[in-house]
């Protein structure tokens, strides 16, 4: 994707998470919601072997990506055999060519398109907005994500940033009077809205959560029945799929499901998952006249075989995103491109390269807590290291990397910890005396100035 596609190019992490720490609603909803998920996840996996079930996924994806040419001939094949047309895609570029010549073909005036995170990759919708086509998001958050020309800030819950109000808003726009502030009205008016696109719409687009080779099938999970009607009403069904997504076998699916539902949303599964394994069929009632599949490879296949191939196995869950402090306080908006949290700290700077995504390595605490609760074990905490290693931001100064080894030297004994504590709390004490001075520090000055000072007992 060339930079000048995208409106966020041009401004700095440091200036958008400014911009986002501004504002107070977003700071207290995305802690209460990824909380939310957090807590269904712990009692999703609570009587099962999720030590074991990670170690299976991480192998899977492992094994798969290890021998990724071959399973995509595979599923190539099967493809075809179920009369689907596979399109590859080199980059950005490619993939919105692929497809604006699909509708092209079909004479398509309206698109209807299931929640997909690689089509905001590519920038499709404003592509075929520029070809005269009426572009419709189903999804209720992409839907008004797409009202407000608005990016998703999370992989799963994309108006995770919004206030209800700013939703019965952008509603309220479209019907032409004010909505009123109830969210099951609010609903109702939307699913009105969508149900007219459904009928009408000539092209459904979707991602692909997954591409199962062995049966040439698309994996699609959604918590709302649009993925099914943008694949089955419109007479040309479009699935856009990244190459990394490719699953063996049946069985493998039925490891990653309930790794991907139940990590990103903290479900047994989600409420529709949808198996398409090609267009109608003589003799079936209802599907789509076409079926293409478009394999989208934009900086994938680069990391094959390098020292950063383990981010192909990311399943897009979010889960890293719900345990991150840094994402946690800016949201995702605060990291430029589609993808927030340690995995858009990883894949930016990838797949863009390090003038538009350098910066982001350093947006971490490198606590690791990505690494534990990632369902397919990425060791993100590594893959920022190595980042930052390539050139990923500002090197640490000569007086910060003294700073840092003396911390560890302390830190190396009992002794030298808890003596390091006392200091602390003296310091402490000192700074809600003289926090001035405190903030004027050379070591501590950018550290402090972002962040309030606990209490002794944790509390600020």
């Amino acid at each position: 994707m060339s930079r000048s596609d995208d409106p966020l190019v041009g401004t700095g992490f440091r200036d958008r998470s400014r911009a986002q720490l501004g504002q107070p609603f977003l700071r207290q909803a995305i802690p209460r919601a990824t909380d939310h998920t957090i807590a269904a996840l712990h009692d999703r996996f609570a009587d099962v072997d999720v030590a074991a079930l990670r170690e299976r996924g991480r192998r899977i994806r492992a094994e798969t990506i290890r021998d990724l040419d071959a399973h995509l001939e595979t599923l190539v094949a099967a493809f075809e055999r179920n009369g689907i047309t596979v399109h590859r895609a080199a980059d950005a570029e490619a993939a919105r060519g692929r497809i604006r010549s699909i509708c092209s073909a079909a004479g398509a005036r309206r698109v209807v398109k299931v929640k997909s995170m690689a089509t905001e990759e590519i920038r499709l919708n404003p592509a075929l907005a520029a070809d005269g086509l009426e572009v419709v998001e189903t999804d209720l958050g992409e839907y008004v994500v797409h009202l407000d020309d608005d990016r998703p800030s999370h992989i799963i819950a994309p108006i995770i940033h919004k206030t209800r109000q700013e939703v019965r808003q952008s509603l309220s726009r479209v019907a032409g009077r004010e909505l009123p502030d109830d969210t099951a009205e609010l609903t109702g008016f939307a699913r009105g809205q969508l149900r007219d696109a459904f009928l009408s719409a000539d092209v459904g687009i979707s991602g692909a959560n997954f591409g199962v080779a062995e049966s040439g099938t698309v994996v699609l999970l959604t918590n709302e029945g649009n993925g099914r009607m943008c694949t089955s009403l419109p007479r040309v069904h479009i699935a856009l799929m990244g190459i990394e997504r490719v699953l063996p076998t049946l069985d493998d699916l039925a490891v990653m499901l309930p790794l991907l539902a139940g990590s990103g949303t903290g479900q047994l599964l989600t409420s529709y998952v949808s198996m398409i394994s090609g267009p109608r069929r003589e003799g079936e009632p209802d599907g789509p006249e076409e079926m293409h599949v478009v394999l989208l490879d934009n900086g994938r296949r680069a990391l094959l075989g390098g020292p950063f191939e383990e981010a192909l196995h990311c399943i897009r869950c979010g889960a890293c995103q719900n345990v991150c402090p840094v994402y946690r306080q800016v949201g995702g908006h605060a990291y430029g491109w589609v993808y927030g949290g340690p995995i858009g700290a990883v894949l930016t700077p990838l797949f863009r390269g390090f003038d538009d995504g350098g910066e982001l390595p350093q947006a971490s605490t490198l606590c690791g807590a990505c690494d534990d609760i990632c369902p397919v074990k990425i060791p993100l905490h590594d893959l920022l290291l190595k980042l930052r290693r390539v050139g990923g931001g500002r090197a640490a100064t000569r007086r910060e990397r003294a700073a840092a080894t003396f911390w560890a030297f302390l830190w190396s004994s009992g002794v030298g910890y808890r003596a390091s504590i006392a200091v602390g709390r003296l310091g402490l004490t000192l700074a809600r005396v003289l926090p001035a001075r405190l903030r004027r520090g050379p070591v501590l000055a950018r550290w402090a100035a972002g962040r309030g000072l606990p209490g002794r007992g944790g509390r600020p």
